[in-house]
């Protein structure tokens, strides 16, 4: 019968501290953060916690919406949990299937939390579909960088290895010799006593 605490960690989530605090003072054995990924349905410790689960365990979360995607899924959990006889406690919702907690807490507080259940779901779908697309525009700008990066090494090497600048120019798809020249200057390549004089006629 042990307890269990899980946090998605989002923007909108501004209490994740006070909420692992509470959920350490509760007695909960391990306290998951998990950040969000490319994807709202990837969570995959979400989905390893609820698998291991026991019957008699207690889960704990900061709201619903922080946890479940919408109110199918919630209506899925649920059943789950009461076929497992496990315990939900909802912080901000001020829910707990034991009934234990938030003697304060009315009908109409559990409703409510379910009715909104869909608008901050979506609206953490949103967020990370946003942080999916900022690193896949990371990705591809590392990769650029990496790309010039070992193409300027290459034009650099082949020089060193005795290429004519011709062969060189060919090879690095640049429109002009003058590109590969920069980039030999900027590697402070000392260039072969030939092309010096070539560039001095020109």
């Amino acid at each position: 019968m042990a307890k269990f605490g899980y946090i998605l960690k989002t923007p909108m989530l501004e209490t994740l501290e006070e909420d692992k605090k509470w959920m350490e003072d509760f007695g909960c054995v391990d306290v998951i953060v998990e950040p969000v990924k490319s994807g709202d349905r990837d969570r995959f410790q979400w989905d390893q916690l609820t698998e291991k689960l026991q019957c008699g365990d207690t889960i704990v979360v900061p709201k619903l919406s922080n946890a479940l995607h919408g109110a199918r899924q919630l209506v899925f959990f649920l059943e789950f949990c009461r076929i497992q006889n496990i315990r939900l406690v909802s912080i901000h919702d001020k829910i707990d299937t034991s009934n234990a907690l938030f003697p304060e807490a009315k009908t109409s507080d559990v409703l409510t939390a379910i009715a909104l259940l869909p608008k901050e779901a979506n609206a953490i779908r949103k967020y990370s579909s946003h942080v999916s697309q900022i690193r896949r525009k990371m990705a591809s700008s590392t990769t650029k960088s990496i790309s010039k990066a070992e193409r300027n090494r290459k034009i650099v090497s082949m020089y060193l290895e005795g290429y004519s600048i011709e062969d060189i120019h060919a090879k690095s798809g640049f429109r002009s010799r003058s590109s590969v020249f920069r980039i030999l200057k900027d590697a402070n390549v000392n260039l072969r006593r030939e092309w010096k004089s070539k560039h001095r006629e020109k």
